[in-house]
């Protein structure tokens, strides 16, 4: 029984050896590179220039890219394969190579040739850094609801408005950014939207306050406030009112990345406690011999495993261009950053109180792990983009 896919072969995951080759040198340049770096991000909440400067020279903001806007090409599992890498390490780190993406996919799929040219390429190369400015104080999950106004004034539009939670906006060169062009028609709450990429010279864009949120330090949101800037038609990504479709068409392949990011926490969680409880020892034997320790590991390993599944499952089919990776996508997201959370949280329990110690680097994944699961979609969300797709794909229903 396949319900609700339609061939037994739509669960295939194609890995080969370029993928375990291309694994290991991101493996060999985080360990070396990366991991001696996390207690600096960590307390200065900055990524070293350095390490995106080697990024960039060995191709891995292109990744994911079609090598004919600059990139590396790889699709989606190769991206998978390299966040999770990262994530390991520090999972802000994947946060920047994450929200190029964010900005990049939108123009990928929906974007005139110009702009492919004009601004995937210098991000595929690492020549600049790219952010997706939708979420707003009024809401993030609901697209449809957001407030920011592009007022079309003779030849060109001007927005206005605030955007909240924007990841990699500080270090921007481009934005995309969604505004309401039209005011919604009846039974259609999505319509007249539209989706914008303005330049972070461009005369009213201002950076404002960073969040300094929980988790994901090196790579913490920005406000973002357009005051009355001016941009031209030729920024439009896609059909002008018809930006709700561009925004989570965006989404749908995003938060493979997201559970990728997970799969890298709960890796990093699952080995450090496999090692803690293989040298603890307690009444005189390791720790991993008590059932209760030998239980939390078991458990671990089996939600470690079951979320890189899912995650490079709905990469391999989004890769074949299969309509199911949507629910896929969101399957892997909900599961992969919930076991991560979980495993993170285990982890600290079988540390005791080393694991709350800052110097250990093991809290600072639970505080991580716990954005995974908000950001791109919480977990509520993606629940019930399960369910939509379940009916829609099934009985051609919209609920």
């Amino acid at each position: 029984m396949v319900f609700p896919f339609s061939s037994v072969e739509d669960f295939r995951i194609e890995l080969s050896e370029e993928h375990e080759l291309f694994r290991k040198s991101v493996r060999d340049f985080v360990e070396s590179k990366v991991m001696p770096k996390w207690r600096e991000i960590e307390e200065s909440n900055r990524i070293p220039r350095e390490i995106l400067n080697e990024m960039a020279e060995m191709g891995f903001f292109g990744v994911g890219i079609p090598e004919d806007y600059g990139g590396q090409g790889g699709g989606q599992l190769m991206t998978a394969i390299l966040t999770e890498e990262i994530s390991r390490a520090v999972p802000a780190l994947a946060v920047t190579l994450g929200v190029n993406h964010l900005f990049a996919i939108p123009i990928l799929l929906f974007g005139s040739e110009d702009q492919k040219k004009r601004y995937v390429e210098p991000i595929a190369q690492g020549k600049a850094r790219g952010a997706h400015a939708n979420t707003e104080p009024s809401g993030g999950s609901d697209v449809a609801g957001i407030q920011t106004r592009a007022k079309k004034v003779n030849d060109h539009y001007v927005l206005t408005g605030r955007k909240v939670f924007i990841s990699g906006a500080g270090d921007a060169d481009f934005l995309v950014v969604s505004a309401r062009t039209s005011e919604p028609l009846e039974g259609k709450r999505w319509w007249g939207i539209t989706v914008f990429v303005v330049e972070k010279d461009t005369p009213g864009l201002k950076i404002g306050q960073q969040f300094k949120v929980m988790g994901m330090r090196g790579e913490q949101p920005y406000e973002v406030v357009l005051d009355e800037v001016k941009v031209s038609p030729d920024s439009i990504v896609g059909p002008v009112d018809e930006g709700f479709k561009v925004i989570m068409a965006t989404y749908d392949h995003t938060r493979i990345g997201i559970a990728a990011q997970a799969v890298g926490i709960a890796q990093a969680m699952f080995e450090k406690a496999l090692n803690y409880s293989l040298q603890r020892e307690t009444f005189g034997q390791p720790i991993i011999s008590h059932q209760m320790i030998t239980g939390k590991i078991a458990d671990m390993y089996m939600k470690l495993e079951a979320a890189r599944l899912l995650t490079y499952w709905a990469a391999t089919l989004a890769d074949k261009g299969k309509r199911e990776f949507i629910v896929a996508a969101s399957l892997a997201k909900a599961y992969a950053t919930e076991a991560a959370e979980w495993i993170a949280r285990q982890t600290i329990q079988i540390h005791g109180g080393y694991g709350v110690d800052f110097e250990t680097g093991i809290e600072r994944y639970l505080r991580d792990a716990i954005i995974t699961t908000i950001y791109e979609g919480t977990s509520e969300i993606q629940r019930l983009t399960i369910v939509r797709q379940l009916v829609r794909q099934a009985f051609g229903m919209k609920i």
